[in-house]
């Protein structure tokens, strides 16, 4: 079990935190520190580093990374599980088909592309209905009362949605890859990087950590019409734009749907609107099942 506690985060480029992203996000923080140094102190500062809701996050990462291991992941359905249902069915249904042949190199791309904005697509639908379902934004709202930001944030969610976010990963990449070997046969490969999606792992590089976080990094209204910045998620954990800027890694979804804001906005107020949060451990677990109470 302790492979998956602690220090295993750092080290597994899948995860948020692994070494490189963070050593990434801290190079473009450092680079703050010559055009805008206030926000940098105040990410590094007493009042974030030691605010109640940033230990709250250190804390709810240990325990949350404990039950992952013995409640959570024995629950949950594999990638594989889904593959192989996905090949028997359409097997099933539409019989055996003779396989479609593409160079190698165009069907790993195509893959590995396919994976990754469908994925996105899902994320973003599973994110919207997290907030619109007033059932289901009783789970996610727990993810919203951070009141400072940091990376651990990212790993304030409740069992329900941990639970909720592995079925939408394992039935998407399930389907995408069942599909793909029906048509293209088996052996299907993806553009990996230490065993990540390409894409996924730039985005690791690209200060993916800085999302939580008081740094605003922008890319620009012109790239942030096709692609998430740390600065638009941190619009997305505000107290005036909670229900906006859904997206995960693409702009698109949020630009086509109609819940896109890239406004310059200065002294962000992250939490819960017109509530007084208590952090406490248990109620983060808790208080979702009782409906009406407030954190």
């Amino acid at each position: 079990m302790g492979e998956y506690i602690g220090l295993n985060y750092f080290f597994d480029a899948h995860q948020r935190i692994y070494w490189l992203y963070l050593i990434s996000a801290l190079v473009i923080s450092v680079s703050f520190l010559y055009f805008a140094p206030i926000f940098v102190k105040r990410q590094f500062s007493k009042e974030v580093l030691l605010h109640k809701s940033a230990k709250l996050d250190y804390l709810y990462f240990v325990v949350m990374s404990i039950l992952k291991v013995l409640i959570i992941m024995p629950l949950m359905i594999s990638v594989t599980d889904v593959i192989l249902w996905g090949v028997h069915t359409l097997q099933d249904t539409f019989g055996y088909f003779e396989r479609i042949h593409a160079s190698k190199e165009i069907l790993i791309l195509s893959y590995t592309l396919v994976v990754f904005v469908v994925n996105d697509f899902t994320r973003y639908w599973t994110h919207r209905l997290l907030h619109l379902v007033p059932f289901l934004w009783r789970f996610h709202r727990i993810h919203h009362s951070a009141e400072v930001l940091n990376p651990l944030t990212f790993y304030r969610v409740h069992p329900v949605e941990n639970i909720l976010f592995g079925l939408r990963y394992a039935f998407t990449t399930g389907f995408i890859t069942a599909i793909f070997i029906y048509f293209f046969g088996a052996g299907i490969n993806m553009v990996e990087i230490l065993g990540v999606n390409v894409f996924i792992f730039v985005f690791g590089l690209l200060g993916t950590n800085l999302r939580h976080s008081h740094i605003p990094l922008s890319y620009g209204k012109k790239l942030e019409r096709f692609f998430i910045s740390p600065y638009l998620h941190q619009l997305h954990h505000t107290t005036e734009f909670t229900h906006k800027n859904f997206g995960s890694y693409l702009a698109i979804w949020d630009l086509w749907f109609g819940t896109l804001v890239r406004e310059k906005k200065e002294n962000l107020v992250y939490g819960l609107k017109g509530e007084k949060i208590n952090h406490s451990l248990f109620g983060l677990f808790v208080n979702p099942f009782i409906k009406g109470i407030k954190l």
